[in-house]
Parts: structure tokens; sequence; C-alpha cells
């Protein structure tokens, strides 16, 4: 079953930062979540806190993805 998982960070328009999970079946509606923080780098803390126990769980980039300058993967695939 293929699955994909994305991660964003984004910031909101009074200041804070927003980062985004969606994940499900590729082709499918799939979930999400929001958290709001304060501020960029508690955002950043919790996106790579997540981006590292996804590549444990064995989550990969696709192959032809651009990572963003900010934030090492923006998306996540498993096969």
């Amino acid at each position: 079953m293929a699955r994909r998982y994305e991660l964003s960070v984004q910031p909101g328009l009074f200041g804070d930062v927003s980062v985004s999970r969606h994940w499900g079946r590729i082709g499918a509606l799939g979930q999400s979540k929001e958290f709001w923080f304060a501020s960029e780098a508690e955002a950043f803390d919790m996106a790579q806190r997540v981006l590292t126990q996804k590549r444990r769980r064995g989550y990969m980039p696709p192959a032809d993805s651009q990572p963003s300058p900010r934030l090492p993967i923006n998306e996540c695939f498993i096969g």
C-alpha cells in the first residue's frame, strides 16, 4: 500500500508560524493536522522532530523532489 506524508512550515498573517501535516494513501484525501507557534524557531524544531521520526519509520523523499532551502524535506513517501 503506497502512502504519503507531507510536512510544511508556513508563516501566518499575524507573525505566527504554522506546521501543517498531511498523510494518507496516495490518491486519497487523507487526514491533516495543523500546529501554530509564536516563533519560527519553535515551528522548525517541531518540524525537524517529525522528519526525524518519519525517517526512522521508513519514509523517504520521492526521487524527483526538490528540498526546500529552509526545511530539508517537504514531502515523504513510503512504498
